[in-house]
């Protein structure tokens, strides 16, 4: 908890030029908030503010239910899935496609790690319509572990085809499991590549 206030207040310091930058591009181009506020489930499905800079026109929440058809977990599963991430979401602004492809836009979270909500590393947390479709024994151990910025599932298929629910839901309670501070690092130390190398995690 100590790595987390440090580090987060110190990259909040360091980063507040590049976060002035961003708001003020993203509500240049659209109308509405920089910062996009979510409830969001995270350990012991606690529900805290989950903050992000917007990345989607101000009605895209509304337009959600009209794209369920191009939800990519859709397509990778047979039965009604628990995620969802849109194949080229037409919601996504310009300044917002050019932040989520650098995951610009999840530095708002530091603010959340320093409130003790989450950790640089953990299962990531989720909306409650999708953490209402996880409280059975079989998925639930996933909110036994931290939640966090990033994690064990978005750096495991980098690079590779997209990953499926089933996967992407085995590696959440995995890491529930065996999370330590050997883990997190070398998680840590994945997610930079990533980055660097434009891919989305």
């Amino acid at each position: 908890r100590l790595f987390d206030v440090i580090a987060s207040a110190t990259a909040l310091f360091l980063l507040s030029p590049l976060f002035l930058m961003i708001a003020l591009l993203i509500t240049i181009e659209s109308k509405g908030p920089a910062i996009y506020r979510s409830k969001r489930v995270g350990t012991g499905y606690k529900v805290f503010n989950f903050y992000k800079f917007r990345s989607m026109y101000v009605s895209a929440d509304k337009e959600l239910g009209n794209l369920a058809a191009f939800n990519q977990y859709t397509l990778t599963e047979d039965k009604k899935p628990v995620f969802t991430k849109i194949v080229n979401d037409p919601r996504i602004t310009k300044v917002g496609q050019f932040i989520r492809n650098t995951s610009i836009d999840e530095l708002p979270q530091l603010f959340n790690i320093l409130l003790g909500d989450m950790s640089f590393v953990g299962n990531r947390p989720l909306p409650v319509y999708e953490a209402e479709l996880l409280t059975s024994n079989e998925w639930s151990m996933r909110f036994l572990g931290p939640a966090g910025l990033t994690g064990l599932w978005q750096i495991t298929k980098r690079g590779k085809k997209e990953m499926s629910e089933t996967e992407r839901k085995e590696l959440d309670n995995y890491y529930s499991q065996k999370h330590s501070f050997f883990l997190d690092m070398k998680i840590i130390l994945k997610t930079f590549p990533a980055l660097i190398q434009n891919e989305k995690v």
